[in-house]
This record gives structure tokens, sequence and C-alpha cells, in this order.
């Protein structure tokens, strides 16, 4: 017998087995081990082991008239806040010293909606263009908490209520529900796959196969009656589990959710077939997985801070001696932590209810202050520029890219002034803010359209017409032109004499938070390696725009292969490897624009060049 949240159940080896078979790939994958291609499934079999364990404690409760929503909401807090709160403080430790604003903004953000247990929402809410790289987000992982977490303040409710009001029907109501949630997850899927892969409606019915299982298990014996059937029960779902680790790729996301039913069903045959006298339960069994498997929660929870972490220090990607180093520290941080703050937390002799809570609400409070703090702050900027120096709106994309939407227009107007419009994406905006930072844009009209086709014609809709028809001066600007647009676009500006260009890409290496680690006097004129991909398209684009329409960014300002990331102020020329700052716009606007054709037509149009206030 073991005690399991306080309550008292048989103890099954095999189950603390197979949470070490769920969280090794996970953490694998994060590494980025290519071979453990679908270790992400393990937190599906999580929900899977979670779903069983917690309906198991709340039936035996329910059937002995002693459950208590009071103790139930205790023995979770003990379970989980502790080792959480102590990873993040850590993770708060080192985003502070490491991490530019914007991605310190970024973190702010999940350190508050991971107090809330929330993450999961924030992250399908953000899952956007300007959504930082997962691979940078100390607190990612916590997505599956706040899942997790959030159903275990619905479901004890409703396990009370149906307990009096349909026990009899309550494992068929259970049945439909999940029948539901997986529907909704295939649906969904197709819609809002951000959405389906986050949020508790469309992840739901992989706890709740684990509470069916509870339920089919609730007081029946375990016997070896029939053990042909369980060795080959058991077998099939462990087969299906490691099939699922190996064989589901990243990139499988059309029909990810029934991909995920593979898993899931797997680990549901583990449960219900595997025992100490089966293979796989012998297994699972075997001390070195139940030793993994004791500490798997703090495994889980501090794999991703240190990934994420040593990303972020890295001016390039982490290799496989890096990983390794990380893979050993991780288990050895999940060991102390297991020993000296799960183990004692939930010993009630040492942490009374009252500390418990008064625990959980007051570092809570903490976390989701500072984490307001940090996001409404942009970051502090101030922690790598002095307040005079620099202002966050100088930096922060979203309000220096986003207020080119002022110029989204639907027609030109009449005042005789020179036309230009300006089509393409968020990189089209860096290219607006290019030309008004370089050039004296007061004889200019400039539209901005990100919902309009490049392909000029035939035309979409009736501003397309109105536009294209009018403009003196077309740029398509989203970095990556649609090939079979070019010949028909650069025939359209000629015969009615308008002006066209394309403009090429920009990218700013794999990381930028190592400038942190520089002293100010040493930030100026610093360089990143410009990543394969960015350097093929390039080469692409320039090859399919002959060269009279053709602006390259990077032409002017790549050498042997190393793009400038401050300016010779040793300020910052993109926030985020891809968008440009107010910085990178006067930079790309002095070394790439001015001295192009396009810069020629603006100063024949009357658009004289600003002088530049960057150090020379």
């Amino acid at each position: 017998m073991d005690t399991v949240h306080g309550r008292i159940m048989n103890y099954r080896r095999e189950i603390d087995g197979l949470r070490a078979l769920a969280v090794i790939p996970v953490i694998l994958f994060h590494a980025g081990f290519q071979a453990f291609g679908g270790g992400f499934v393990g937190v599906d079999v999580f929900f899977v082991i979670s779903g069983y364990l917690i309906t198991s404690i709340i039936l035996q409760d329910l059937q002995k008239n002693r459950f208590s929503l009071l103790r139930f909401y205790e023995r979770r807090a003990r379970r989980i806040l502790p080792a959480l709160f102590l990873v993040m403080v850590i993770s708060c430790i080192f985003a502070y010293a490491w991490m530019l604003p914007d991605e310190l903004k970024s973190f702010g953000q999940s350190l508050l909606a991971t107090a809330l247990f929330s993450n999961n929402l924030l992250l399908a809410i953000t899952a956007s263009y300007w959504s930082l790289p997962s691979e940078f987000k100390p607190l990612l992982h916590t997505w599956s908490l706040g899942v997790e977490e959030q159903y275990y303040v619905l479901f004890p409710l409703f396990m009370v209520l149906g307990w009096k009001l349909f026990r009899k029907y309550l494992a068929g109501v259970l049945c439909v529900a999940a029948i539901l949630s997986l529907a909704a997850a295939k649906w969904g899927l197709f819609d809002k796959p951000e959405f389906t892969f986050y949020l508790l409606p469309t992840r739901a019915w992989e706890i709740l196969v684990g509470a069916l299982v509870a339920f089919y298990m609730n007081g029946k014996e375990r016997t070896c009656s029939k053990l042909l059937w369980s060795e080959l029960l058991g077998g099939f779902g462990f087969c299906l589990i490691v099939a699922s680790v190996f064989l589901i790729g990243r990139g499988q996301t059309p029909n990810g959710t029934l991909h995920l039913t593979v898993p899931t069903l797997g680990t549901a045959l583990i449960i219900l077939f595997s025992s100490e006298a089966t293979a796989v339960g012998k297994l699972l069994g075997w001390d070195p997985m139940v030793g993994v498997g004791l500490i798997s929660y703090s495994v889980y929870l501090w794999h991703q801070p240190l990934f994420a972490l040593a990303r972020v220090y890295s001016k390039v990607p982490p290799g496989f001696a890096t990983y390794s180093v990380l893979l050993i520290l991780t288990f050895i941080l999940a060991y102390v932590t297991w020993r000296f703050v799960e183990t004692p937390f939930r010993n009630k002799d040492k942490v009374g209810r009252a500390a418990i809570f008064s625990f959980a609400l007051v570092v809570s409070v903490i976390f989701i202050s500072y984490g307001f703090y940090l996001d409404h702050n942009y970051g502090i900027v101030t922690r790598i520029y002095g307040a005079s120096e620099i202002r966050a709106s100088d930096l922060d994309k979203r309000i220096y890219n986003g207020r080119v939407f002022q110029d989204k227009i639907d027609i030109f107007p009449s005042d005789g002034k020179t036309k230009l419009l300006v089509v393409g994406n968020s990189f089209s905006r860096d290219f607006v803010n290019m030309t008004t930072e370089t050039f004296d844009t007061n004889n200019i009209t400039i539209a901005y359209r990100d919902d309009i086709s490049e392909c000029i014609h035939p035309f979409e809709n009736k501003i397309a017409e109105r536009l294209y028809e009018t403009a003196d001066v077309i740029v398509i600007a989203s970095g990556d032109p649609k090939e079979s647009c070019v010949a028909d676009n650069i025939r359209f500006a000629r015969e009615r004499d308008k002006e066209l260009f394309y403009i090429g890409t920009k990218s700013f290496g794999y990381n930028e938070n190592w400038l942190m680690r520089l002293h100010a006097r040493d930030r100026s004129n610093q360089w990143n390696r410009v990543l394969p991909d960015s350097l093929k398209l390039e080469a692409k684009v320039s090859q399919i725009v002959p060269e009279y329409y053709y602006i390259s960014l990077m032409k002017p300002t790549v050498k042997d292969g190393y793009i400038p990331i401050t300016d010779a102020d040793g300020r910052l020329l993109s926030i985020d490897r891809e968008h440009i700052t107010k910085f990178g716009a006067i930079f790309f606007g002095q070394k790439a624009l001015l001295p192009s054709r396009f810069g020629e037509v603006m100063m024949q149009r009357g658009a004289s060049p600003i002088e530049s206030t960057q150090t020379k």
C-alpha cells in the first residue's frame, strides 16, 4: 500500500514507470533529438494517468462518504505548487539577467498566466505572427498544468453533483463528454489548430479516458486469471505509445487529433491490463523506471526552463554536448526538488493546511504582480538602455511596426502628391518605416495594404483596382514574392508608366539575447550569422525578380554571412530577429534604400533625404 495525495490506494509500480515512459520522450523531443519526433505525446500519456489516479481517489472518497473539496484542493496545492514556484523563481532570475526587453515582456505574460494556471489560454490567444518562438519560452510547458488544473476546478464539483443526482449514469455522462470533446478537437483542428492544441474543451477527452478507466476498474480485483490477454493487450498498449513517440512526426498536424488517440489508447490499455505479473508491468516496474517516474513531475518542470534559457544565452543553437549536460542537470535538479521540496510539502505534519494555502496565495500574488510589471513596462528597457536614451515605443514591434496601419487607406486623395502603394505583410510595414525614417515624405501619400493580393491583375476587388490604378509607385515588400505574378506585375507597371519595386527579405540570426551580457560600451556594431534559410530565400528572390526591380536589404549589409544587429551607438536594429526597430529602419534606410533606384525615384518626386542621427 502507498499513500497517494494523502489517501490510501493500492500502489502500482507500473504507473510510476508509465510516468517515466511519458516524461523521457517529452524532454528528448524538446532537446531536439529528431528520433523522438513524436515525443510530445508524453503529455497525452500524463493526461490519461492523471485522469485515472485523481478519479480513483475521488471515487474512493465518495464511496466512503468522506470526500471534501477543501481537502482535494489542498492536495492539489501540495502536489503542484511548491516545485512549480521554485522553478518559476529560478526562471525569473535568469530571465531578468539574460533576456532582451521583448523576450522579457513575453516571459512576464507567461509568468502571470502560469500563476493563474492559464498559460494554455495565453498561448492559444497569442499564437500569432508576433509570438515569440517557443524554444525561447522557459514556461512554455506549463500550458499542460493549466489544462489539468482548469479541469480539476470543475471535475470534483461535477462528481459531487453527479454522485448525488445521477450516480447510476455518471460514467455514461463522462463517456458522452469525452466523445464530444474528441469531436470538438477533430473539428477544431482544421479551424484554429492552436486553440485545439491548448484549450481544455479539446483536451478534456484525454483526461476523461483515464477517468473512465478508473470507473471501470473501481472495486474490481486485479487477478491473473487471464494473464495471456493481459500480456497481449498491455503489450499492445506499450507498442502504441512507443510507436507514437518514434513515428508521429512534428509536422503531422492535419490528422493530429486522431494521432493522439493512439498513445491515449495505449496508456489506457497499460493501466487496464498491466501488472507486476505481466512483461510490460515488470518492465515499467523496473527500479530505474520507477525512480524516474517518482521524480517525473520535477523532471518535467525543470527541462524546459533549462533548455530555453540555454538557447537564450547562446549565440548559436546549442549542440548535442550542451543538451546532454542539460539532461543530466535536469535529473539532478529534479531529484533535489523531489527530495527537499515536493516531499516535505506533502507532509501535513510539517506544513499545515493554513500554511499551504497562505503560501499559495502570497506567492501567486507576487508572481502575478511581477508578471504584470514586466508586461506593462516592456521588459524593463532600462536594464539595457538609459531612461533618456530609448523609448519603448521605438523598440516594441507591436507599436512601432503597428503604427503603419494608420496608412491603411482605401483610396488615394487627389492632392497632387506622389502616390506610394506598399503591399504585403509586417515586412511591408517595416519598409514603410524605413521610408519615413529616411525621406521627408511631406510630398508623398503612402497607402499600406495587407489585405490585397500582390498579384495585381486581375484585380482582387474594387479597393485593389483603385489603389493599383492610381498609384505612381508600387512596392511589394513581403520578402517572399509569388513567382507566378512577377512577370505580369512588371508588365502592368510598364504599360501604365508606373514604378515597381520588390523588397528582399531580412534576418538577424538565431538569437540576440547574448547582447544583454555585454557592457554598454561593447554593444556597438555587433553582428549575427544570418540563418541559412534566409540566405537561400534571398538567393531565390534575387533570381526570380529582375535586378532593375529588386531592392536587396542583405546585399548592402551582410558581410561574409553576418548581418549587423546593433548600430554604431549600440542600439538594436531588430527586437525579434525579423522585424526592425526605429534604429533598424534608419540603418536599412541609409544602407539599402537611399543608394537604390527607389531612393532616386523618391528624391526625383520631392522626397528629400533625412539626415541620419546614427553615429557614423
